[in-house]
């Protein structure tokens, strides 16, 4: 952990510091926006943990003023925040985008708007193409409220669960279970991102990338069972979804299960990024496959897969079972440079953090530590990483799981919606400025 005695190494000048949310999990407000799919997912009995909504959630609709002072309290330079498609196309709904943007600027951070965090409005697919032109359609209206203020855009955040968790498993909205019928989700999604950077280039905008979730995939021995069912898990969770947008096609044997003109929509796809979005929590430990159910971090998995995800033994888990595992990281960003080369625009890990209960959370403070250390790794082994987002400011609803898990610097008290900084923000705060 660090310590006066023992304290980070720096990070370069202009290294961008931010920490993140999603509209959905913080918003509120439901009475003033259309329905999304996670509105309907949690009006079905039994599909949220403990089975709480985000009608109101942190309230932040009402109380953004208060959450960018935190911001600027805090003293980080960015905030990455989505903007809820439902609410953008509600009568006044970009209005509040507006007034947050213009509350950002005027206390010296960088708004950094992701256009899609999994909250589809209702009346849409991701399994119709049309989907993604429609995307297009709202990147060009949001950026056509924003980009005066906005150099930075996100297009989507971490297709890859989304097309798994809520298309393939069926755990996350909508709910659909169509197993490997779900990868037309992962290719709408993908064609949606590269029509967005170009309404977003004709926008005006000069700094724009994807949020990718991504993890190492380590087999769970050398047998060749086991190294193949690794492979595979690879290319299905991070090659299928990096190789499109890097490499302009997908991994082998992926592309043929691809609808449409695949060929034309990998030039849309790979449209060039100012920079690539890493989300980071954990690596997977992965076997050959099992005729028994499986669990992920509390994810089902339904037996016969072509693959077992295993326990990461030795590990810590934090309170949602994920390992916690720094030197993953490094791992990752090394990997993915040496597999991509001078395809790889710099990166920014978009996402990094960990859920822990209490105010002093020492627990997240050594989690923090650990993976900038990791980070500053794999800066010193030469990937260019540009910056580093914390999930999240704000303890918020944790799609499936309620309220059940805080993954916040500050607390929430979901019935009096006092929020209160954790040992964790002031730490963070405290590294900040001697980093600067």
């Amino acid at each position: 952990m660090a310590t006066e005695a023992n304290p980070l190494p720096p990070f370069p000048a202009g290294f961008l510091w931010g920490v993140s949310t999603s509209a959905h999990q913080i918003e509120g407000a439901v009475e003033t926006r259309g329905r999304s799919v996670w509105d309907a997912f949690t009006d079905r009995p039994g599909r949220i943990r403990d089975g709480s909504t985000a009608a109101v959630a942190c309230d932040h609709v009402r109380r953004y003023r208060e959450d960018v002072a935190l911001l600027a309290g805090l003293g980080v330079d960015a905030y990455r925040f989505s903007v809820s498609w439902p609410r953008a196309d509600s009568p006044g709904g970009l209005g509040f985008y507006d007034r947050l943007v213009d509350e950002l600027c005027a206390a010296g951070v960088r708004p950094v708007p992701t256009l899609f965090h999994w909250d589809l409005p209702v009346e849409l697919d991701w399994r119709e193409r049309d989907t993604a032109s429609r995307f297009a359609a709202h990147a060009e209206r949001v950026a056509a409220r924003l980009g005066d203020r906005v150099p930075t855009w996100i297009t989507l955040n971490e297709p890859a669960e989304h097309t798994l968790l809520g298309h393939a498993l069926g755990v996350h909205a909508p709910g659909e279970r169509l197993l490997f019928d779900a990868l037309p989700v992962a290719h709408h999604q993908l064609l949606a991102h590269g029509l967005a950077v170009r309404a977003l280039r004709a926008a005006g905008a000069t700094e724009i990338g994807i949020a990718n979730s991504h993890g190492p995939v380590r087999p769970a021995s050398d047998a060749l069972a086991d190294r193949e069912a690794a492979d595979f898990y690879d290319v299905l969770l991070n090659r299928t979804f990096a190789d499109p947008p890097l490499l302009g096609r997908y991994p082998e044997g992926i592309g043929e299960l691809m609808p449409g003109n695949v060929a034309a929509d990998l030039d849309v796809i790979a449209e060039p990024l100012d920079f690539y979005g890493v989300n980071f929590y954990a690596p997977a430990r992965v076997g050959a496959p099992s005729d028994a159910p499986g669990d992920f971090g509390g994810v089902p998995l339904p037996a016969g897969l072509p693959f077992s995800v295993r326990e990461t033994e030795g590990r810590p888990v934090t309170d949602s079972g994920w390992p916690v595992d720094p030197e993953a990281l490094t791992e990752l960003l090394t990997g993915f440079r040496a597999r991509y080369g001078d395809r790889l625009p710099p990166i920014v890990i978009t996402e990094n953090g960990c859920a822990y209960d209490g105010l002093d959370d020492q627990d997240r403070i050594t989690y923090l530590d650990g993976h900038l250390r990791a980070l500053h790794e794999a800066l010193t082994a030469g990937v260019d990483v540009r910056g580093y987002f914390v999930w999240s400011l704000l303890d918020n609803f944790e799609w499936a799981e309620g309220y059940a898990h805080r993954f916040g610097l500050v607390h929430v008290d979901f019935t009096t919606q006092r929020r209160t900084p954790k040992a964790s923000y002031a730490w963070f705060r405290e590294m900040l400025a001697a980093q600067r």
